[in-house]
């Protein structure tokens, strides 16, 4: 059974890290693209980032574009996404997502906040 772990989530303060980490079981995640998703409360989810099965493409939206930072290890079967200059507005529940759609097509799958496959969730929340 595809199943997709988030872990990571937890509370900091404003300009501080997290690293997310999206751990997969039941299957490999090289050949499959990656998304990390947010949802705050009250809001529709959204897409944040991410990465091409294998890894060679990346992609972020403008909130976090130098700030998030998307990378894959293949060999431990987990993506991550690595967090910095955190900000209250990024305050939310965050998903991983998998699929094995085309990556160009998955970026736009991305940004209306769909795929195939889903993580349970980890909260982040930053707050001084």
């Amino acid at each position: 059974q595809l199943q997709l772990v988030e872990s990571g989530g937890g509370l900091v303060q404003p300009g501080g890290s997290l690293r997310l980490a999206c751990a997969a079981s039941g299957f490999t995640l090289d050949s499959y693209n990656i998304g990390w998703f947010r949802q705050a409360p009250g809001k529709e989810r959204e897409g944040v980032s991410c990465i091409s099965g294998y890894g060679g493409s990346t992609y972020y939206v403008d909130s976090v574009k130098g700030r998030f930072t998307i990378s894959r290890d293949n060999a431990k079967n987990t993506v991550y996404l690595q967090m910095n200059s955190l900000k209250p507005e990024d305050t939310a529940v965050y998903y991983c997502a998998a699929s094995k759609i085309p990556f160009v097509l998955f970026k736009l799958w991305v940004l209306s906040g769909k795929s195939d496959y889903w993580g349970q969730g980890t909260q982040v929340t930053v707050s001084s």
